[in-house]
């Protein structure tokens, strides 16, 4: 659910109890995704913030990605690792750049 809404092969979240978490100035415009599930996604640029789902009662989820300092908050363990994509864990092992890839790496030869 969360790599198609993302459209992303996984997402970084950070959980906190509904109570913690207070936007202070745009609210996000929520979407009901699946039944008892919602997704907040800035009313401006369309970047989805946050979710919350009945079946996680008084917590709500928040896109690390979507914080002014995302290094501050790093992951604490994996959850629906049973739905990762296979080649996620060979990632790591692939050639690396700083930037975008040179052009002869994207069209060889």
């Amino acid at each position: 659910m969360c790599r198609r809404a993302n459209a992303a092969p996984s997402v970084a979240w950070a959980m906190y109890q509904q109570l913690q978490v207070d936007f202070l100035s745009l609210h996000p415009t929520l979407y009901e995704s699946s039944p008892g599930c919602r997704r907040g996604f800035c009313p401006r640029c369309g970047t989805q913030i946050m979710f919350a789902a009945d079946y996680l009662p008084g917590l709500v989820d928040l896109t690390i990605g979507s914080f002014d300092d995302p290094d501050a908050l790093a992951p604490a363990f994996q959850y629906w690792h049973a739905e990762r994509l296979q080649w996620v864990e060979t990632v790591e092992q692939l050639p690396c750049y700083a930037e975008f890839p040179p052009s002869d790496v994207l069209w060889p030869g």
